[in-house]
This record gives structure tokens, C-alpha cells and sequence, in this order.
């Protein structure tokens, strides 16, 4: 696995551990368990993960989840360690760095912000630049739906555009932030917008923004 990738998911077991099965999440409906359930499944049940994207497979998604969210915790977060059988194509180093890189930031963050208690993690720049290099490839389908245009910027100028329209928005920040913001979860992103007040007001409160 790539470092950046082996890192985060180790870092998203640690946390999914030490915040035990039934914390909260920022993914709607979900805690802990219902998470380390998706993530397993995502890796290890290319059958059902289709679900997430195609309707038809949506009821053996569903089932699939919940059979494996019954299993015990300390299990799930286990074969989240150890990662993808060799089988799966997330066991490539070059799938797993295009593919996992986002996943596991996203919902290591998706645990660490939805805790009161929570603090900005320190990134470095490095790390930055590959997040970044992921967004710029992702931006047109997280944006898709966005209802207005939307250019996201980094704080050095540089930009990815994730939505053709008009009005437009310009939301800046950090890769890590802009990544946050672009998966739906604006509520918690360090970022600044700046357009029409309406159509921020509109983009900030989207349901429709992420995969």
C-alpha cells in the first residue's frame, strides 16, 4: 500500500478503536460501527459496494452492511488494518493511492469532527499536495450537482473548477479543507466562500455535494 493511503487507514482504525462502536459520525445515520462497516465492505465485497452507485444493487448493499456490522467491532477494525485481500483490486498500490487516499481522510475526519471535543489536524505539505492532486481529479463529479457554479481555490492561487454556472462561488482553502467541503461536508470545512450571498447561502446548505 502507498504511504499516504497506509497511513490514513491506520489512522482511521486507531480512531474508529479508541471512539468504540457506537460514536458519532458526520456520515447521516451512521456511528462508528455502521462506518467500519462500509469501509470493510467497500474492500472486501466488490458484489454489493456497486450499491453505492447503482440503484438495482442498493438492497444487497444494504444487506450486506448490516451482516457485517453485526460482527464484532474489534474484528471490523481489524480487517480495516490489515486491508484488502489480495483478490481485491485495492490491493494494487496504484488503486489504493487513487482510490484510498480521499476515502480514508474523508472518514478519519468524519469521526475526529463529529466529536465535540475535536482540534484542526496538522498536515503537511507534502500530503497537501496529494490530496490536492486527487481533487483536481474528482471535482467535476463531487460538484456536479452543485446549484451553483464553483471553482474551488488553494490559498497559492491555484484553482479546480467543480461546477459550470452561473452565479459562482469561489471557495478557498486547504486541500484538506476543500475536500471536506466538496464531499458535503461544508458545515465542517475551514474554508472561505466568496459570490453572490444567495447562491452562497445555497452551495453552503447543498445536500447534493460529494459522490
Amino acid at each position: 500500500m502507498s504511504t499516504h493511503a497506509k497511513r490514513e487507514r491506520l489512522l482511521l482504525a486507531d480512531l474508529l478503536e479508541a471512539e468504540g462502536p457506537d460514536a458519532p459520525t458526520l456520515c447521516e445515520g451512521w456511528n462508528t460501527r455502521d462506518l467500519a462497516a462500509h469501509v470493510v465492505v467497500r474492500e472486501r465485497r466488490a458484489d454489493a459496494a456497486g450499491g453505492t452507485w447503482i440503484k438495482q444493487l442498493a438492497p444487497r448493499l444494504e444487506r450486506v452492511m448490516t451482516e457485517f456490522a453485526e460482527k464484532p467491532y474489534e474484528e471490523l477494525i481489524q480487517l480495516i488494518r490489515t486491508g484488502p485481500p489480495r483478490f481485491s483490486p485495492f490491493s494494487l498500490k496504484q488503486i489504493d493511492e487513487a482510490a484510498n487516499i480521499i476515502e480514508f481522510y474523508v472518514h478519519t475526519e468524519d469521526v475526529r469532527r463529529a466529536q465535540p471535543d475535536w482540534t484542526p489536524r496538522a498536515l503537511d505539505s507534502v500530503f497537501q499536495d496529494a490530496l490536492w492532486s486527487r481533487l483536481e481529479r474528482t471535482a467535476r463529479l463531487t460538484g456536479r450537482s452543485a446549484p451553483t457554479g464553483l471553482v474551488l481555490r488553494r490559498p497559492d492561487g491555484q484553482t479546480a473548477v467543480a461546477h459550470k454556472g452561473t452565479p459562482v462561488v469561489t471557495v478557498t482553502g486547504e486541500p484538506s479543507e476543500l475536500l471536506m467541503f466538496a464531499f458535503g461536508r461544508q458545515q465542517v470545512a475551514d474554508v472561505e466562500l466568496e459570490g453572490d450571498k444567495d447562491a452562497i447561502t445555497k452551495l453552503h446548505e447543498a445536500k447534493q455535494l460529494g459522490l
